[in-house]
Order: structure tokens, then sequence, then C-alpha cells
């Protein structure tokens, strides 16, 4: 193929011409992969009473303590710490990083980053714990969950600026 066919589609665009379809194409997947959140397993680095601390996401990312069932995002300015498992029966939640979201490998409930439900058995958005940010730490309250459900305003509130 030419760049003659590519130039139309493109408006003639200096990488097209530069390097090419495949080359371009191969680039821009790149470039979406990059914005990607990556997903890190952690530990609490300490625990008192229900307080579990973590450090403070320093990126965007999904930080998993299978000990402590937790997963903490950071994504679009906020940090969240949720309940590893799916609200509908309690399977733990994987994310799925090639589609940028939260699924349940039981029932297929899937849900957004921020925990929002999308689609699936489950009737809910995952839970979330509440979270305040103690200066490079987080901390999350493993005693204090929200159902979106039961309490929606709790369930917005627990999250913490970046």
């Amino acid at each position: 193929m030419t760049d003659e066919i590519f130039s139309a589609d493109c408006g003639g665009c200096e990488l097209m011409k530069q390097h090419g379809r495949r080359e371009f194409l191969r680039n821009a997947a790149l470039a979406v992969g990059a914005l990607a959140l990556p997903v890190h397993f952690i530990e609490a680095i300490t625990l008192r009473d229900e307080l579990a601390t973590y450090p403070f996401p320093a990126t965007d990312g999904v930080f998993i303590d299978k000990n402590k069932e937790v997963i903490v995002a950071r994504t679009g300015g906020q940090v969240y710490a949720f309940m590893l498992s799916c609200p509908h029966q309690n399977t733990a939640l994987r994310w799925n990083s090639k589609d940028q979201k939260f699924q349940c490998p039981k029932h297929h409930s899937q849900y957004k980053p921020d925990g929002s439900f999308i689609d699936g058995r489950a009737t809910r958005a995952m839970d979330r714990f509440a979270v305040k940010h103690d200066g490079a730490n987080l901390v999350v309250n493993l005693d204090k969950v929200f159902e979106d459900d039961r309490d929606h305003a709790g369930w917005k509130g627990a999250a913490v600026a970046v």
C-alpha cells in the first residue's frame, strides 16, 4: 500500500508520510496501552485495629492486597478502596487490564475503575471502604463499608482526591 491511499484518511499527516500505516497504528496502540491502569500486588504497611495503612499511590493503577482482601485504585484524580469480593456472591474480583474494568470470574459482572456497576448479575456497584489521606499514606477503615444501593452518598464520598 502507498502513502497516497492513507493521506486522504488522515488528512496527509506527517507521521503517516514518514512511517507508514503499520508503524503509525503500532505506535497508536502503544500510546493507548500506556494509559491502561497497571495492576500491582501490595500488603498493608501497618495494621491497627480496623485500620490498614498503605503507601498513597503515586500513579494511576490498581493495587490488590489479597491478605486483607482490599483493592486500592487510583484513577481519574481519585483514590478508592474496595472490597476484593463481588457484591453478588463474594467471588474475588479480577482487574482486566485490556478492557480497563474489574470483572467477576464467576458470573461476569463488570465494574468501572471507580467501582461503578456496568453489567452482569450483580445489582450494585463494588463496595467501598472509608478512606483518608494521611501524609504519604492511605488509611483504609476495614470496618466502614459503603454499599451504593444502601448509602449512595456515603459510597460517593468514600474517595480521596489526588
